[in-house]
Formats: C-alpha cells, sequence, structure tokens
C-alpha cells in the first residue's frame, strides 16, 4: 500500500526508500511484530474467555501435557493479523505472487480456525472433516498455482516460455519438467503438503514457530534472488520476474513469529491452533511454488517432511502388523516418551532445523 509513495521520491528523496525491497522487507518485519505484542495480550485475554476449557489434550499424550489444560488456542490469529498488517502496508498488492499467497494464507487460515473452533467448542481432539478439510484446500491452493502459472507464463515468454508449468531440479541448470496444466496438481499438492505438514509438527511450545521462521527467512532469501534478474543469472536460478516482492510477506512472517514466540515461549500463554499452522504451511508452500524451488522446500522446510513421515510410518504400519514403530507419532512425541524434556526436544529440532535450512540455501550456488 505505501509502495505509493515512491512517486514522491522526485519531491522528496527520502521516500525512494519505498523503491527497496529490501527496506521494506524490514519494514513489514517491524511492522507485523509491532502488532503482535500490541495487541496479543488483548487477544489472548478475550480467547482465555470466550474458550474456558481451551484446546483439549490428547489423553493418550505424554503426562507433562495434561498441566496445559486451559491454554487457548487459535493464536494463529495474532499471527494472521501481523503478516497482514505488515503486508498490506508494505508489499506491492498489485502483485499476482503477492496476492496468491495471501489469497491461500488467509484461505487455509480461515479452515484452521472453522477446525479449531469445533474442537473448542465440542472439546474433542476431532474438528473438520478430514476428506472436506483436504478438498477445499486444493480448491483454493489450485486456484492460486493457476494465477501463479498464468504470471509465469506472461512474464516468462521471452526467455523460458514453460517455466510457468515446469517443476525446477536442485543442482541441475536449466533442468525442467514441463506438466502443462498438471502443474496446477503438483503445485496444490506442495503447497496443501506444506500446509498439512506444519500443522502436524505444532505439537510443542515454540516447536513449530521457530522451524517456520527459518524457512521464512530462507525463502525471502531465495525470492529476491529468482525475481532479480541479475543475481539469478549469477546463481544460475530460474529468474521468475515478481517473486521477489515475496520477500516483503515473508519478512512478516518472521515479524510475526518472533511477536508470536514472545507469548508461545514455554510455559505457553496460548497454542497457535490449526488456525496458524496451516496458513503458515500453507504460505511457505506457496512461496516454494512460485519461485520454482518446490523440491528445495523438501531440504528446507525437512524437519516438516520428518514429521509428516512418522505420521504416515506409523499409521501405515500399524494397519498393516498392528504394531507400532513409534512409541507415539508425530516423532516429537516419541522422544518425549523415550524421557527427553520437551525443552529439549524443541531446542534439538531447531537445530535440525537450522542445519536443513542452510543445506537447502546451499542447492543456489551447487549448479
Amino acid at each position: 500500500m505505501l509502495i505509493w509513495l515512491v512517486e514522491l521520491a522526485d519531491k522528496v528523496q527520502f521516500f525512494n526508500l519505498f523503491r527497496y525491497i529490501t527496506f521494506r522487507t524490514g519494514a513489514a518485519l517491524f511492522t507485523s511484530a509491532f502488532i503482535v505484542f500490541l495487541f496479543g495480550p488483548k487477544m489472548i485475554a478475550s480467547l482465555r474467555v470466550r474458550q474456558g476449557k481451551g484446546q483439549p489434550i490428547r489423553a493418550d499424550g505424554p503426562q507433562t501435557h495434561f498441566k496445559k489444560a486451559g491454554t487457548p488456542t487459535m493464536g494463529g490469529l495474532m499471527i494472521l493479523a501481523g503478516i497482514l498488517g505488515g503486508s498490506l502496508l508494505w508489499a506491492d498488492l498489485s502483485n499476482i505472487y503477492v496476492v496468491a499467497t495471501l489469497l491461500v494464507t488467509l484461505g487455509f487460515g480461515a479452515i484452521g480456525f472453522y477446525d479449531d473452533y469445533l474442537k473448542v467448542t465440542k472439546q474433542t481432539e476431532k474438528g473438520f472433516s478430514g476428506k472436506a478439510r483436504l478438498g477445499i484446500e486444493f480448491v483454493i491452493a489450485g486456484i492460486a498455482v493457476y494465477f501463479m502459472m498464468r504470471m509465469a507464463l506472461a512474464t516468462g515468454a521471452s526467455t523460458n516460455p514453460t517455466l510457468g508449468t515446469s517443476i525446477a531440479f536442485p543442482f541441475f541448470k536449466d533442468f525442467l519438467v514441463n506438466l502443462g496444466f498438471f502443474f496446477i496438481l503438483f503445485g496444490g499438492f506442495v503447497i496443501v503438503a506444506a500446509g498439512n505438514a506444519v500443522n502436524l509438527t505444532d505439537g510443542l511450545d515454540g516447536l513449530a514457530i521457530v522451524p517456520v521462521m527459518i524457512a521464512a527467512a530462507s525463502f525471502g532469501v531465495i525470492a529476491y534472488l529468482a525475481g532479480n534478474a541479475v543475481f539469478a543469472g549469477y546463481l544460475q536460478i530460474n529468474f521468475v520476474p515478481g517473486t521477489g516482492e515475496l520477500a516483503v510477506i515473508l519478512g512478516a512472517v518472521i515479524g510475526a513469529g518472533l511477536g508470536f514466540l514472545w507469548f508461545n515461549a514455554p510455559p505457553a500463554a496460548i497454542f497457535m491452533g490449526d488456525t496458524g499452522s496451516l496458513a503458515l504451511g500453507g504460505l511457505i508452500g506457496s512461496v516454494a511454488v512460485a519461485t520454482k524451488h518446490e523440491i528445495v522446500m523438501a531440504i528446507i522446510g525437512g524437519l516438516f517432511v520428518m514429521e509428516t513421515l512418522s505420521v504416515i510410518i506409523q499409521v501405515g504400519f500399524f494397519k498393516m502388523t498392528g504394531r507400532r514403530v513409534f512409541l507415539m507419532a508425530p516423532i516429537h512425541h516419541h522422544f518425549e516418551k523415550l524421557g527427553w524434556t520437551e525443552s529439549q526436544v524443541v531446542i534439538r529440532f531447531w537445530i535440525i532445523a537450522v542445519g536443513l535450512a542452510l543445506l537447502g540455501l546451499s542447492t543456489l550456488k551447487l549448479r
């Protein structure tokens, strides 16, 4: 919104700063953090009153979790408020990638909100129907991917006419697999998978939000580089005009995440809930699709992949043999059952997330 102030740069040189993505990314970060810090306490107090018993605690979960009973959920509303405020103020809202990413973020957030609402009001772990939820997620993601695909095809017509419908592979220069219109299904799957992977990871205080911020910072770098012809050419990655603007949204994610972590640090005053985890995962997935780094996302977000695979393996193996591979899934609960304290699990998983992010970023030069 404030990007229009660039037009005043001829009269007041200060406004020339609004032309730079790096400046607006930093501004979005501080703006979103300020919003969460400012409204966070009032929102937590309101949710505590409205929810009463708070988020239901799994009966088969670690015993240490029962002391968290009564903690309100839907803290994702705080995060979304920060992201939306920072993005609307500092991002270029005429950019299709920005609009599509915000569509996924708000759409997935709405689905998560309804899921949280059902869990809180019915005091059950089962919320929205799984099939219905996935179906709606695919529709939202598919619409966003379609517009991003059309944008990439239009802007890349002179350099690579098939870029918008292709999958790019790390480590290989100019190696693309063109899926045509089937790319909508692939991109939709990536976004939905990312949303639900972050959702599965969100089980301990601070466990999901820090890896999300790490992934956001990593993709902020990727988006900025992929959207800059000079840097993309130097690194030999695919140049996708317009994606640099996504760095502003990712800056808002980091700021909102920092603000939320202040209240979510152990012992948590509020839980993110599906409202936040689905929205944040969908946002990261959308940026990965827009920047043509879907496979790299599996590396940077490797922690989320690990959590998801642990659930798939646990459920699949139990159905086949009647036995369990892990003491409890997702895998962070397995380590709790082994005797790790919650803080040990969280901090060690943060370390893993940092290592995977660095590994993912290294693919930018290894071509």
